[in-house]
């Protein structure tokens, strides 16, 4: 938890965005896994955790505008709660420690809410993302299901969104701890690989190193043989000679800020002469782009600058001819690199993308492309000092859609698709870091994890 200063100034500075009403904040719940006794892991709601710092279950926050006050709603923890998971510091004594005052039992909520709308207050609301919490919405707010949505709150949203967006000191070195641990995460995978390991040997040493770290996963680990599926989880493969391992995956600190680090290497102790020209391309992709973030630029504009470096490589390689400019207008790229070059990260590895991709990333005049692969850029908008974005070029060779696109005939003036089916065997390369946009340029977080040629073949030569 941070200061109880930092919970106050937040909350302060969202008061100052916001004119009246009261701003209700759903904490979360656990979720059983095939029972109700036998759940996941509880996440606490990243908004609530910025906001309210208790990274406890069944909790519910309100900020009234109107009358200044905050409250958290819980119940404190009966005695056979504390038989079976041990004595937990009360509510009142955590609320505390972030300057609440005011804490009421869960079940006064309602009356609360319903007191404040019977006046003519606006209640508001995030956007609702956990089916158990859009049915106690649904009671408390004496709505029908598909009505909640009806009290989502655009200004509420926009107000968080201006917030958390530029992170303070504190949260940055929160993502120093959680790469310090990514690093570790990605060397367990590079040092451990060989000829006859199978994927899930790799995953299981990769997540003790996030546990070991004292946190968790930030998300699903991705790691595979098959790069060329973008959030492939599947972990069975066995590992053969030629080809390369691609490793998508980051901790989750106690507090839950994320890393989110990608490394791709070979199984065998060196890179082919056709690995390596390919990987050259992304990581020249990946450094123009870091290179280029400072504060103003579009991100945007740096997906596209990552674009340009794949087509123009591919083209130097004969995979790709005709005129890049006219290519780059037509989304050619698309077919070697179907996804955004990056997002916002910080509490949620993709940042608030519960309170909506377009919200976050876009503006009023800059709307989404419709483009295949441009069109998943989760981010577009003009960089600030602050914000903290992965960068992730990538270059895949997918059969199916290789397949589909020369059937087609599908920019047959820009591909050269007797020399990409040379490449159905390929699989998927990407290169991963995280950056801190600070006044004039960026920053790359964490401790440095090798992604040269040269370091990685000296790795994966002494394993």
């Amino acid at each position: 938890m941070f200061s109880k200063s930092t919970y106050e100034a937040r909350r302060s500075a969202l008061r100052e965005k916001l004119d009246g009403g009261v701003l209700l904040f759903m904490g979360n719940g656990y979720v059983g896994m095939n029972y109700a006794d036998n759940t996941y892991r509880f996440r606490q709601d990243s908004t609530f955790l910025y906001f309210f710092g208790m990274d406890q279950e069944g909790l519910c926050a309100v900020m009234d505008l109107d009358e200044g006050k905050d409250i958290v709603f819980g119940d404190e923890l009966s005695v056979e709660y504390v038989v079976w998971m041990g004595a937990q510091r009360s509510i009142k004594d955590k609320a505390a420690d972030v300057g609440v005052s005011y804490t009421q039992p869960k079940n006064n909520l309602a009356e609360y809410v319903k007191k404040a709308m019977n006046a003519g207050r606006k209640i508001h609301l995030l956007p609702p993302y956990r089916d158990a919490n859009k049915i106690y919405l649904s009671t408390l707010l004496a709505a029908p299901l598909d009505g909640v949505s009806n009290y989502v709150s655009n200004d509420f949203i926009d107000a968080v969104i201006a917030i958390r967006l530029i992170k303070e000191e504190a949260e940055i070195a929160e993502m120093e701890k959680a790469l310090t641990t990514t690093r570790n995460m990605h060397l367990a995978a590079m040092q451990n690989a060989k000829p006859g390991i199978r994927e899930y040997d790799l995953t299981a040493q990769v997540r003790a190193q996030a546990i070991a770290g004292g946190g968790d996963l930030a998300y699903p680990i991705i790691l595979t043989v098959n790069g060329q599926t973008l959030h492939n989880h599947y972990h069975g493969n066995e590992l053969q000679s030629g080809q390369m391992v691609l490793g998508d995956f980051g901790a989750e600190t106690e507090m839950h800020y994320a890393g989110d680090i990608t490394r791709t290497f070979p199984v065998d102790a060196r890179f082919t002469d056709r690995q390596k020209a390919i990987y050259e391309i992304v990581l020249k992709a990946e450094k123009d782009v870091i290179a280029a973030l400072r504060p103003g630029v579009k991100f945007l504009d740096m997906h596209l600058l990552a674009a340009r470096v794949i087509l123009e490589g591919l083209q130097k390689l004969g995979l790709v001819k005709g005129d890049i400019e006219e290519a780059m207008e037509q989304g050619v790229y698309g077919l070697f690199f179907p996804h955004g070059v990056g997002h916002m990260i910080g509490l949620d590895v993709h940042d608030m993308e519960d309170l909506g991709e377009n919200r976050v990333g876009y503006r009023e005049g800059l709307e989404r492309s419709s483009l295949f692969g441009l069109r998943s850029l989760r981010l577009a908008k003009e960089l600030e000092v602050g914000h903290v974005v992965t960068v992730e070029p990538g270059i895949y060779f997918v059969p199916e859609l290789i397949a589909q696109w020369a059937a087609e005939g599908r920019f047959a003036a820009f591909i050269n698709y007797d020399k990409v089916k040379e490449y159905l065997d390929f699989s998927g390369i990407r290169i991963e870091d995280n950056c801190l946009i600070e006044a004039n340029g960026a920053r790359v977080l964490g401790p440095y994890i090798p992604k040269e040629v040269a370091e990685i073949e000296e790795i994966r030569s002494n394993s």
